[in-house]
């Protein structure tokens, strides 16, 4: 079955329109190629937006330090979700479930150098202050980076501009 995720073409790039992971992998992959001496990280953040529906936007952004990055996002539309803790922590998982599709394509590929990030759409300040702590812990001990706000760019910028 996740043969068949990877294959579905449902994610989307600004530079190269619609995609399937396995094709949104090649990308990074030749990104990576193309200046090898670089330093790179591998970032994936979620946000959301409730309405009639919740629409969930979990974006993979590969940032070349020092000059700019490449990124590609997938849409997914759940019922309505007013609990925000319940949204907070679909955004986390949904933001493991393809780091860990990513780390293990990267491992296979001889990639697995390449850090990978997972950016929340949480802060010391604001309504999700309560969550910081239990979020970080989920995403820590999973075995990845955990960033919050102010500098979790990848969910507050980046998913959060196709979350409408």
């Amino acid at each position: 079955m996740e043969n068949d995720s990877l294959k579905k073409r449902c994610f989307i790039s600004p530079t190269f329109g619609i995609l399937s992971l396995e094709e949104v992998f090649a990308k990074i992959i030749q990104f990576v190629k193309n200046e090898q001496e670089k330093s790179y990280s591998l970032i994936i953040g979620s946000d959301s937006f409730p309405g009639e529906e919740t629409v969930f936007v979990t974006a993979i952004i590969v940032h070349r330090k020092g000059s700019g990055g490449i990124y590609f996002y997938r849409k997914i539309r759940l019922e309505k979700m007013s609990n925000l803790k319940l949204r907070i922590f679909t955004e986390a998982s949904l933001s493991l479930e393809l780091a860990e599709m990513m780390k293990k394509k990267l491992m296979e590929n001889g990639f697995s150098r390449l850090p990978v990030e997972i950016h929340l759409d949480v802060g010391k300040n604001g309504a999700t202050r309560s969550l910081v702590k239990e979020v970080i812990k989920m995403i820590v001990g999973s075995g990845y980076i955990a960033v919050t706000k102010p500098d979790s760019f990848g969910a507050s910028k980046v998913a959060d501009r196709h979350t409408n």
